[in-house]
């Protein structure tokens, strides 16, 4: 995968807008636990990606560093071969000293050649370290969505629960709506209070037949008396009050 190809990814999950997605997600937990997985998946990749781009940045560094090294190391080899040449030939040993010369300018080609390497990594190692600073940036920033994901996740779980509790009580209270036992109850007190209606009247309906014995045996007595007095009467005996 190109440093290009990687950037462009992090950078597109990093602006994802996820108050967006799950307004037109038709199951928002199931989209977020999706998600929570795709994230956790490519961070992982991401990661992986960064830290080879990394290992490759800092190899090219160590050859950059190793090319300053050898063009230092070449130019002290000049400097002490074109020195050593100038004694020889202070000394009247020309030919020996033109002979340290030609070490001297071999060395300096050699830190020639160190010099134009290492010049030549240095854009891109610049351009490579940005790249490094940019990838960074957009991992902490998928990490950064992705515990925002994860607590949009755990609050949306929380509200469906108390939702769905919600709805339960609610159906339950229709249930005691519909079915409401307070009518039984009203029920059954109207049947005690006929059984009560019934026990009273069959009481009335004693009570007056006693009465009407009662008064059967007061019309006897008088009846009786009528007809003592009546014979007190046929005796020759008053019939005047006693």
């Amino acid at each position: 995968m190109s440093k290009q190809s990687i950037f462009g990814r992090v950078a597109q999950l990093a602006r994802a807008n996820i108050n967006a997605l799950l307004d037109s997600a038709e199951d928002p937990q199931l989209m977020l636990d999706q998600m929570v997985r795709d994230y956790t998946q490519n961070i992982a990749e991401a990661e992986q990606a960064i830290a080879q781009t990394i290992g490759s940045l800092r190899m090219v560094e160590a050859d950059h560093r190793e090319d300053l090294d050898a063009a230092r190391e070449w130019g002290t080899k000049a400097l002490a071969a074109s020195q050593r040449a100038d004694q020889l030939r202070a000394g009247g040993q020309a030919e020996e000293a033109d002979k340290f010369d030609g070490l001297a300018k071999i060395a300096i080609g050699r830190q020639l050649d160190s010099e134009r390497q290492a010049k030549a990594a240095e854009p891109g190692i610049v351009s490579q370290r940005e790249v490094v600073e940019k990838l960074k940036t957009g991992l902490q920033q998928m990490r950064n969505k992705l515990d925002e994901l994860k607590g949009k996740r755990d609050e949306l779980v929380a509200r469906a629960r108390t939702a769905q509790a919600q709805s339960q009580v609610q159906d339950a209270i229709k249930s005691i709506d519909i079915l409401d036992p307070t009518s039984e109850v009203g029920r059954f007190e109207e049947k005690i209070r006929r059984e009560e209606a019934r026990v009273i009247g069959s009481q009335e309906l004693a009570a007056s037949s006693l009465d009407a014995q009662f008064e059967s045996l007061e019309d006897a007595g008088h009846r009786g008396e009528i007809e003592a007095r009546l014979a007190e009467l046929k005796a020759g005996r008053s019939a005047l009050p006693r």
